[in-house]
């Protein structure tokens, strides 16, 4: 039988070898694997796993406050309010339409307001949303008495603006609100997302990255459904509070103006020509920007931007008029710099003149003003000198030359939004946008401050600024300093910028600087402006709007007269609108306002020491 029996071959030992050497090959990549896996990428791993296991939660920042030139009371803070928030998974299918329908009630939000803000894909999730915003203390009180009836209901604090200072001042400041769709698609690489609250107007847009600061953010460890898991620490990065911002904006002259102008739809500018500090900016009628904070704020936005009064509207910027007669002094600087007419020489106003089919009446009619020079007619704003030396001797290239060397048709760039650049026409304008020729009668209503000319009032303001500073402008400006909202350090303070500096003569600037002078003692504004407190000098203008029985009023002017730049050299510029009941205002408001600066009066002062009490009724006062 053991023959039949094979008998067995040795095994190879390189075979041996070969299996030992895979074994230990894959044994020793297995391990390598590990090895790599586990301690050398161990950490990031873990990291992963741990951001992968974290819910986060937005702890907003607070926006920088808001102070006028004193730079010591605010003008906007912060005060504390709340949101109320829902946490879809914890909410009850049965107890939706019921929870719905209280917090509604509670907060007095319609109820299908609440039902869009957690869509139907939401109802998984731990992560809360936000419903409602600017809750105020004693809504989160009630609340928090009916938690057991509002399952899945909770809060979190939620800084509030709160405009102090609101009237005149809501054009410059603005106001706040959340970040909207458009605006997200355009800043979003800005770092602003969505549920941020951003400025929407004024100051508080045009700063709006200074103001906002940074949000902070608080970490917690969840389960995979967004669970909190019971003894995880959160961790917190706080957010850090915007910057505070100090406006050029002088509390006691913007009250002032707010005042003069009183309840007429208008605007007043008050600049420093030395530095382009914008003092007071007026614009009638204001709003309250606090409304929009409110539980209705929509619809008090709306109510506003449907109101035909346009109180949304800042005039001062926004707004372009026909200058009317506060134009001369640019005609009478090209007069004078072009040696166009002897400033001497006269020209007989008969109180009309015919050119072409049509007559042109001075503002005088018959008799007419008679003999009059430039200066003379500056004073009197005869109509009819001015026409026929800018139509003879000046023309009307020349004249948009000048119309444009002092800013007319061209924004400021004020560090306000918004801002419009009026419009400053000339021939080939008109041939391309009508068809038709620039013809002598187009030059002569523009050189009355008529026709196509429209300027807003800040313009009107930076033209008497040139004046005072023998052809410098300084960019108009709103921000004075930067500040450190924990220290108070300035962080960062603006310096005057020249926006535009003229090759017009000195001497020139002089001339019309006497010229508005006389104005105030000799000519049409000579009852109107009666302040003993500093010598004024400006222009007067009356603007046709195609109404019989109104016109608008303007009063371009500065003080001191004389006295050469300084740091009290102030400009003033009223406009008011042709809507008002016709009194010829704007210089009667400037006076007012020079009074109140030189003599340091408030207003009801200054009605009493100019014996204005009689021209003030009782219902425009302005408390």
């Amino acid at each position: 039988m053991s023959d039949l029996i094979p008998e067995a071959k040795p095994v190879d030992p390189r075979r041996i070898l070969v299996f030992r050497l895979l074994a230990v090959g894959i044994l020793a990549v297995y391990t390598g694997r590990l090895f790599y896996l586990q301690i050398l990428r161990g950490g990031e791993f873990r990291s992963q796993a741990a951001s992968i296991s974290r819910q986060s939660s937005i702890l907003p920042s607070q926006r920088g406050e808001i102070y006028d030139r004193g730079g010591n009371i605010p003008l906007v803070l912060n005060v504390d309010s709340f949101a109320l928030d829902i946490v879809p998974a914890e909410l009850p299918a049965e107890m939706r339409d019921t929870v719905f329908l209280k917090l509604a009630k509670l907060t007095g939000r319609p109820v299908e307001e609440l039902r869009a803000k957690i869509p139907s894909s939401y109802y998984h999730l731990y992560q809360p949303v936000e419903v409602v915003g600017s809750v105020p203390y004693p809504v989160i009180v009630s609340v928090a008495e009916r938690l057991d009836e509002l399952p899945g209901v909770t809060w979190h604090a939620k800084p509030k603006r709160n405009y102090v200072e609101t009237g005149s001042l809501s054009h410059l400041i603005g106001y706040v609100g959340d970040i909207t769709r458009e605006e997200l698609k355009l800043l979003f690489n800005q770092g602003y997302q969505s549920g941020d609250v951003i400025g929407k107007t004024g100051i508080e847009k045009q700063y709006d990255s200074l103001l906002r600061g940074r949000d902070g953010r608080e970490y917690r460890v969840v389960d995979v459904r967004g669970r909190k898991i019971a003894g995880a620490e959160p961790s917190v990065d706080p957010p850090v509070m915007g910057r505070n911002i100090v406006l050029t904006i002088d509390r006691r002259i913007q009250e002032l103006a707010e005042k003069a102008l009183g309840q007429r739809m208008g605007s007043v500018v008050v600049l420093k020509p030395g530095t382009g500090e914008i003092l007071a900016m007026v614009s009638y009628p204001w709003y309250n920007p606090n409304l929009f904070l409110e539980a209705d704020g929509g619809r008090a936005y709306a109510r506003l931007l449907n109101d035909p009064n346009k109180p949304l509207l800042n005039r001062a910027i926004q707004s372009a008029y026909p200058p009317a007669s506060t134009f001369k002094a640019v005609v009478t600087t090209g007069i004078l710099e072009e040696n166009a007419f002897p400033p001497e020489k006269t020209v007989l106003c008969q109180g009309e003149v015919s050119y072409g089919d049509r007559v042109f009446r001075c503002w005088i009619r018959k008799p007419g003003h008679g003999a009059v020079d430039l200066k003379g007619a500056m004073a009197q704003s005869c109509d009819i000198y001015f026409w026929t030396v800018a139509r003879d001797h000046l023309g009307i290239e020349r004249l948009v030359s000048y119309s444009k060397e002092f800013g007319f048709g061209t924004a400021s760039g004020i560090d306000l939004p918004g801002e419009i650049s009026g419009f400053n026409p000339s021939p080939q304008w008109k041939e391309r946008r009508y068809h038709e020729k620039w013809l002598g009668g187009d030059t002569m209503n523009m050189s009355i401050g008529q026709g196509y000319l429209l300027t807003t009032p800040l313009q009107m303001a930076n033209m008497i600024a040139m004046i005072v500073n023998d052809g410098i402008i300084y960019k108009p400006h709103i921000l004075s300093e930067v500040r450190d909202p924990s220290s108070g350090a300035v962080i960062r303070s603006v310096a005057p910028e020249v926006l535009s500096q003229s090759r017009i003569k000195p001497e020139t600037f002089k001339v019309v600087r006497d010229n508005l002078r006389a104005v105030i003692t000799e000519g049409t504004a000579r009852y109107p402006v009666s302040t003993k407190a500093v010598q004024v000098a400006g222009k007067t203008g009356t603007a046709e709007v195609g109404l019989a029985d109104r016109w608008h009023s303007w009063f371009a002017s500065y003080g001191p007269y004389g006295a050469g730049i300084t740091d009290d050299t102030v400009v003033v510029v009223v406009m008011v609108e042709a809507t008002n009941p016709w009194e010829w205002w704007a210089p009667y408001a400037s006076n007012i306002i020079f009074q109140g600066i030189f003599a340091n009066q408030t207003y009801d002062e200054v009605i009493q020491a100019l014996g204005l009490s009689y021209m003030i009724k009782p219902t425009e006062r302005v408390e």
